[in-house]
């Protein structure tokens, strides 16, 4: 939409093929570091622990943060679409990996995972802004492009 070179986190982490397997770490640093280092860029993802040199380089860090039950439906979602082969994955999604997303990561997620990006952004606040969908950024974008 922006003609900017967008990347998500789970490319940097999983390698595609007729085999889905992990990178090894310094392969996806590198990766993030090839993608930060470019002139203009968007990462998008949850993997927030090794992400600190993109929120270094970034202009702008948008944070969101939907509803559990919304964040709910899209887990739920994904998995159906991507089992019907509507969707591409990273990896195989089992219903185990169902599971695990929803029970256990999303409930997590506010405790957990929203602290940890917001002490690991801290340094960062003047450029980051907490949002709870895309809409709020793409009319972000918009105010600041002055298109209203």
């Amino acid at each position: 939409m922006l003609g900017i070179p967008h990347y998500e986190t789970d490319n940097f982490v999983w390698e595609r093929g007729e085999v889905q397997r992990k990178f090894p770490p310094e392969t996806r640093d590198r990766l993030l570091r090839e993608a930060v280092q470019s002139e203009a860029w968007i990462i998008e993802g949850v993997h927030h622990k090794w992400g600190k040199e993109s929120f270094e380089h970034a202009d702008i860090i948008f944070i969101i943060s939907p509803n559990r039950l919304v964040r709910d439906f899209r887990i739920l979602r994904r998995f159906v679409r991507t089992r019907l082969g509507m969707e591409r994955a990273n990896y195989k999604q089992s219903i185990k990996n169902l599971f695990v997303m929803t029970f256990e990561w999303n409930r997590g997620f506010d405790r957990v995972a929203m602290k940890e990006i917001t002490q690991l952004t801290e340094p960062y606040k003047r450029k980051r802004i907490i949002v709870k969908s895309n809409q709020e950024i793409i009319k972000y974008i918009r105010n600041a492009g002055g298109e209203g």
